[in-house]
Formats: C-alpha cells, sequence, structure tokens
C-alpha cells in the first residue's frame, strides 16, 4: 500500500485571500492551450492566426467554467436543482463536470467560429490535442483535494484516503491524470503531426477520451447520492462517455469518408 501524500489543498494563502490547487490546475489548462495554440495557429491549415488565440481561450475558458457548472448540475444535481434552482450560482460549494464543459467548449467555439469566419470544427479540431494538458491537470487537482478516489482494493498501489474511510482504494484521479491527460495528449500529437481531414482530430480525441473514461469507471467510486444506475456497476460517467465513444468514431468514418 503506498502513503497518500498529504498536500495542502490550498497552494497560496494571503489573508482572506485563498488559491487553490485545484483551481491552480483550471489555469495551467488554459496558459498551455495559449502559448501551444500559438504554435498551431502558424501551421499552414490552420483556420485562425496566432493573434487570435489569446480569444479563442478566453472563449474556452468560459466554455468551460459555465458548461463544466451547468452540466454537473443538471447531470448529477438535478433533483437537488429543482429544489434550489440558486444552488447553480454556488460555484464555491465545487461541482463541474467534464461532460458538461465539453459541451461548453462546442458551444463557445460556435459562437467563437463565426466571428473569425470558419467553422466550429476547424477550431476543435486546432485545440483537441491540446485539451488533455488541462484534463490531467484537472485530476492532479483531484487528487490533491482527496476527492474522486476509487474503489476499495488490495493492489499493492493502494491508498487510503483522508475522507475515504479505513480501506485503501485504487487512486482512480492517477489513472485519469495518466490516460485522458498524457497518454491522450501522445495519441493527439502523433496523429496530428501532419493534416487530417476536418473533424478527424476531434474524433480521435472524443473517441479516446469516452474508452479511457469508461474503463477507469470500473475503478472509480461513483458519486454516494447516485451510486450504480444498473447491474451494479453502470455509473453516471458511463452513461454520459457511451455517446463520446458513438460520435467520436462517426465523426473520424465521416471525416474520412468526404475524402474517399
Amino acid at each position: 500500500m503506498l502513503i497518500y501524500p498529504e498536500i495542502n489543498p490550498i497552494a497560496i494563502e494571503l489573508g482572506p485571500l485563498k488559491v487553490h490547487w485545484y483551481g491552480l490546475m483550471y489555469l495551467v489548462g488554459f496558459v498551455a492551450v495559449y502559448f501551444l495554440g500559438q504554435r498551431s495557429a502558424k501551421l499552414p491549415w490552420s483556420p485562425i492566426k496566432p493573434e487570435a488565440i489569446e480569444d479563442l481561450v478566453t472563449y474556452g475558458a468560459l466554455g468551460v467554467i459555465l458548461g463544466g457548472r451547468i452540466g454537473y448540475v443538471l447531470f448529477y444535481k438535478f433533483g437537488d436543482f429543482i429544489q434550489n434552482p440558486i444552488m447553480l450560482f454556488k460555484i464555491w460549494e465545487g461541482g463541474m463536470a467534464f461532460h458538461g464543459g465539453m459541451l461548453g467548449v462546442f458551444v463557445a467555439m460556435w459562437f467563437y467560429a463565426k466571428k473569425q469566419n470558419c467553422t466550429m470544427m476547424q477550431l476543435i479540431d486546432l485545440i483537441a490535442p491540446l485539451a488533455p494538458i488541462g484534463l490531467g491537470a484537472g485530476r492532479l487537482g483531484n487528487f490533491i483535494n482527496s476527492e474522486l478516489w476509487g474503489r476499495t482494493t488490495d493492489v499493492p498501489w493502494g491508498m487510503v484516503f483522508p475522507n475515504g474511510g479505513p480501506l485503501a482504494r485504487h487512486p482512480s484521479q492517477l489513472y485519469e491524470a495518466f490516460l485522458e491527460g498524457f497518454l491522450l495528449f501522445v495519441i493527439l500529437q502523433v496523429y496530428t503531426s501532419k493534416p487530417r481531414p476536418i473533424m478527424a482530430p476531434t474524433g480521435v480525441a472524443v473517441f479516446f477520451y469516452g474508452c479511457f473514461r469508461f474503463f477507469v469507471e470500473f475503478y472509480r467510486m461513483p458519486d454516494a447520492h447516485l451510486g450504480y444506475l444498473a447491474f451494479d456497476w453502470l455509473t453516471m460517467g458511463q452513461i454520459l462517455s457511451t455517446p463520446m465513444i458513438v460520435v467520436g468514431a462517426l465523426l473520424f468514418y465521416f471525416a474520412h469518408r468526404r475524402l474517399a
């Protein structure tokens, strides 16, 4: 069993000002997209110029934050939302959902594409290979917060989390950081190292994220208030990831079919 490295979730504390590691992980993702996006925008097939990346990141950040919060409330706390709609705005209480954030980014890119006279899919294809950096950083933030831990286990690398009870658990946040962050980043960088048809990079990103998330859900504890939704193993995360696998495969298929 490994020792959980208890890290203060507050990275910086200056009087009443408290900066949490989780918030800094979001910043890492946005900064990475900004700087790497500058490089990607210089490629011949980029739909926008490097100077447009700053606004793209701003639109994307709004999509992630608004979509992530709305998605969490609707997907995971819908009953509470019906009883108390104001909870949607209580961001300080925590609660973000990747699937909602992804949809938020699609909406944000749809608006920004109109401003740049290009298509939404061209913009999504541009930033999709960079998104795993933010995903991986976010999962590290979950690990530092000792949240979203895994199911109980007897594997040698199991950990006892401060708020996870006395039994060792899968460090599922690290599984996701590796799969959805590092591995997905490598896959997309290799795939997009040369020109690809429109929709294909997005299809690859969506497909593999859906597969990785569906797999990790077998080791991650479901939300306590939801539990398993069917068969004593199916989770909300798997239900939301299944359409991603299908849509990702379809985007990839139709992207290449257009060239046939």
